[in-house]
């Protein structure tokens, strides 16, 4: 025989086994990409092909254990089939995900395949993600869903079954009015720090001295405002007991929120043009509390017999708990009688226009003083009530009535030069200020 034929009889028989295994490999595969093959049970493990000799086809790799609906194209490479790849690889839903630390079995062993015609995935089952009942606990942290076991979690929010209370954005934990009794704004006394030396926290990084200077610069170009005012309190006819009259009571200011120059005078004296008493008050005041001054100065008194009067004075003039307008002063003449005076008023707004006034006042002397016809002890009280409309907060008209008695050895020198004790006064003035 000679040895070309002698090569293809031997030959032969391998040619025949290399096919009944490509057969046995692909035969599951028959109609991929046109139409689909029932699928076939999991069979058991073939029948090795004999060894080829001279140029043997690859082996077939052996099938992994099928658990229940196993895939029956796991673990085939599928790369030289005709018709695969035609088809775009369907989107992976954890594209863009750290996957470095997964194992490397997660990889999808039919990515690029059309599988939409296998029995196993029929059209209107919606697509199973590849990565289900996987176990992603060895994730990065960078992964929302790391250590979370999302083989069961719905596509739609991938949050659905998370304890999300710790999350920033979450509930605040700042306190609230709802959280104090009585509705008030939780408040938290400073810590002992802010009170500690020095005053001033600048004069931690600068010189005391130049930060001081730099204050009192301050002080000077914004907070130490230069202001005036007049407030004609009362001026006013009246009419009543006795003879007709009138009065008045003003006083006013210039200077800072602190110190300023004040300056007071009222009297009285009647139509007939005869002037009964006058007095003129020039005082420093100072601030010592929010809405209190004290006051000191000089008090010159003028009188119709020419008995004219010096007193040095000293009093405190403010604004007490509920609006109370309150002033008291002492003074001593130049002939060593000391005398006192107290007055308060109040402002009980009836509407935005009508305002009611009630205002007392009360005299009092250390000793008699036969020359001003006045006793010792409690000499007069003046009370009275004005109704005043403001046709602007400046300028207001009223009206009202006064009563006014004299005391003690003040009301015996009153009957011994023919005056009353007692007197009820209707009263017509104006209030206003500028």
């Amino acid at each position: 025989m000679s040895r070309p034929l002698f090569a293809a009889v031997a030959v032969l028989p391998l040619m025949l086994a290399a096919g009944s295994a490509v057969a046995q490999t692909h035969g599951g595969h028959a109609g991929h990409g046109a139409q689909a093959a029932p699928a076939r049970p999991p069979q058991a493990r073939p029948r090795p092909a004999p060894k080829p000799k001279p140029r043997a086809a690859a082996p077939r790799p052996a099938a992994p254990a099928a658990p229940v609906a196993a895939d029956p194209h796991a673990g085939h490479d599928m790369s030289g089939h005709a018709g695969y790849g035609a088809q775009p690889a369907p989107v992976d839903p954890h594209a863009g995900h750290a996957m470095s630390a997964a194992p490397a079995a997660a990889t999808d062993p039919h990515a690029g395949h059309d599988m939409s015609g296998m029995q196993t995935a029929p059209a209107q089952t919606p697509a199973v993600d590849p990565h289900a009942s996987h176990n992603m606990g060895s994730l990065p942290a960078a992964d929302p869903h790391a250590g979370h076991d999302i083989g069961q979690t719905s596509a739609a929010d991938p949050h659905a079954g998370h304890d999300m209370s710790g999350m920033a954005g979450g509930a605040s934990n700042i306190p609230t009015s709802v959280d104090a009794v009585g509705g008030r704004m939780v408040e938290t006394p400073p810590p002992a720090a802010a009170r500690a030396a020095p005053a001033h926290a600048a004069d931690l990084l600068f010189d005391p001295a130049v930060m001081a200077a730099a204050r009192k610069q301050l002080l000077a170009e914004n907070g130490d405002v230069r202001t005036t005012a007049v407030l004609i309190d009362t001026l006013e006819a009246s009419f009543g007991d006795g003879e007709e009259g009138y009065s008045w009571n003003a006083q006013g200011w210039t200077g800072g929120d602190i110190n300023r120059f004040w300056w007071k005078t009222e009297g009285e004296g009647a139509f007939d043009g005869k002037l009964h008493e006058a007095e003129v008050q020039a005082l420093y005041s100072r601030a010592v509390a929010p809405f209190w001054d004290v006051q000191a100065g000089v008090r010159q008194d003028f009188r119709s017999d020419g008995d004219d009067t010096t007193h040095l004075t000293l009093g405190v003039q403010g604004v007490a708990p509920y609006w109370f307008e309150v002033s008291a002063a002492a003074f001593l003449s130049t002939d060593g009688d000391l005398t006192a005076r107290a007055e308060a008023e109040y402002d009980q707004r009836l509407t935005q226009k009508w305002i009611l006034q009630p205002a007392v006042e009360v005299a009092l002397s250390a000793r008699d003083i036969p020359e001003l016809e006045m006793g010792s002890g409690l000499t007069s009280v003046t009370a009275g009530l004005r109704l005043r409309y403001e046709i602007r907060k400046e300028f207001a008209p009223y009206v009202g009535v006064e009563w006014s008695r004299s005391f003690g050895d003040t009301a015996d020198y009153a009957k011994a030069r023919g005056d009353d004790v007692e007197a009820t006064r209707f009263v017509v003035g104006i209030k206003a200020w500028f």
